[in-house]
């Protein structure tokens, strides 16, 4: 099952605390590798693994090539009853139908096993499906090669092999190709989503039996997969800090989280097959166990969120919306959205605005005595300046504030209007180590 739908979120007493959260690859493929009869070897998922499936060359069957209408791209019955198919490796687009559904109509049409490929908006992410029949799930790239070598060849034949559950054998974690992203367009001077989490192929009791093996578990994938992670998460958390606010739990989980994939190389964007952006991985990876001692945390209340939801629509009407109880933005003290408490900044400037100040607080829920110096990395053609550069903490739940200038770093040539740059914002004590993303968008 895939998710493509908006991010699934995490609330926490009511809606202002809502915790966005994206989908990322796991360290481990439940393995069926296409063997091609030139050679190559391109790994493909499936949770069916028989046992009995021989392991030498079999034709290949292309009923979209063959016949080049659009019901026999997804290998819809009909336009397979067209073709002689018996004892062929049938190849079929994740396309139209569902995946349970195109593994039926191989069968009917004495099929035996099947190659599905990814359109391009599927990107490198593959499903372990619990199919009907041997079958493989390729990504993109190794659907283009498949394509290319059965386009290429007079008597085209494949091999699937069954290696079952292997570690270690991909970049993980990446951002998976149906993960939501960024920027939102009703949450102005915030950057959504706020993590990722583990969300393809995860194990899951399922209600009905599945597959040939008639199993009550299944492998399922979607950002609605990576929302229970991080409610697992703040329930450790919660039951840790039981007086911490829902937005102090916000702020642990992200600023604790990483941003290097297992091999230590940015985290990839599966569906671009590039680095994440900020709008793609927000804060970064979640770490359970870096979450339940994040040193300092930004506090937010109810009254913060009616400040900035006032300086953000300037008018009652959808504040009260969602809010659910009257209010006058004009007697409130609205603030710019870029200037709530958040663990993250989002600020836009350029033209009348060549500089942008903010401010922030922290509350100290380290150590007694914590000392942090700041680490920024400068998003491209802009100077961050942080003042005070160092935080000094006499006690544990001290609150000392800080102010972030963004502006134009001179002598360069100025980006064009609607250019985004990433940065990164990082407190650092030697034990605790609190990390903020940075985006700034030029007008």
């Amino acid at each position: 099952m895939m998710n493509e739908g908006p991010t699934p979120s995490i609330l926490a007493n009511d809606a202002p605390w809502i915790l966005t959260v994206g989908a990322s690859t796991v360290d481990r493929r439940i393995m069926a590798s296409v063997y091609l009869g030139n050679g190559s070897e391109l790994a493909g998922e499936s949770a069916y693994q028989p046992g009995t499936f021989p392991s030498t060359q079999i034709p290949l069957a292309y009923p979209s090539e063959q016949l080049g209408t659009l019901d026999s791209k997804g290998c819809n019955l009909a336009e397979l009853k067209k073709l002689n198919l018996r004892d062929k490796i049938v190849i079929c687009f994740r396309f139209d139908i569902e995946d349970d559904e195109r593994g039926r109509n191989v069968l009917t049409s004495s099929g035996k096993a099947m190659i599905l490929l990814n359109h391009a908006n599927a990107g490198e992410t593959t499903n372990a499906y619990a199919h009907e029949l041997p079958a493989s799930n390729l990504n993109n790239t190794g659907s283009i090669a498949i394509d290319e070598y059965y386009r290429n060849t007079t008597n085209p034949t494949a091999a699937i092999n069954f290696h079952g559950t292997l570690f270690g054998i991909n970049s993980a974690p990446a951002v998976a190709a149906f993960s939501s992203r960024g920027p939102s367009l009703s949450n102005g001077g915030i950057i959504k989503p706020d993590v990722i989490a583990p969300g393809v192929n995860i194990l899951a009791a399922w209600p009905q039996t599945v597959g040939p093996t008639k199993s009550i578990f299944n492998f399922l994938s979607g950002t609605s997969m990576a929302t229970p992670h991080v409610s697992g998460i703040v329930a450790l958390l919660r039951n840790k800090y039981p007086k911490w606010s829902p937005a102090a739990l916000k702020s642990a989980i992200m600023t604790t989280a990483y941003t290097l994939d297992l091999k230590g190389n940015t985290i990839t964007d599966e569906y671009k097959g590039n680095s994440a952006t900020v709008f793609e991985q927000g804060a970064g990876h979640i770490d359970p166990e870096a979450a339940t001692n994040p040193g300092i945390i930004y506090e937010l209340n109810d009254y913060d969120y009616v400040h900035y939801l006032c300086g953000y629509y300037k008018s009652n009407i959808p504040v009260q919306m969602i809010i659910k109880t009257r209010v006058n933005c004009a007697q409130v003290k609205s603030i710019a959205p870029e200037q709530l408490n958040y663990p993250s900044f989002s600020v836009s400037i350029g033209g009348n605005k060549p500089e942008v100040r903010v401010m922030r607080k922290v509350i100290n829920v380290g150590d007694a005595g914590s000392t942090y110096t700041v680490d920024v990395k400068d998003p491209e053609g802009v100077r961050v300046e942080v003042t005070p550069n160092t935080l000094q903490f006499n006690q544990v739940g001290e609150e000392m504030s800080y102010e972030v200038k963004f502006s134009l770093k001179g002598g360069l040539p100025k980006p064009a209007a609607g250019e985004v740059r990433e940065g990164r914002l990082n407190w650092d004590s030697g034990k605790y180590y609190a990390s903020s993303p940075i985006v700034v968008t030029f007008v």
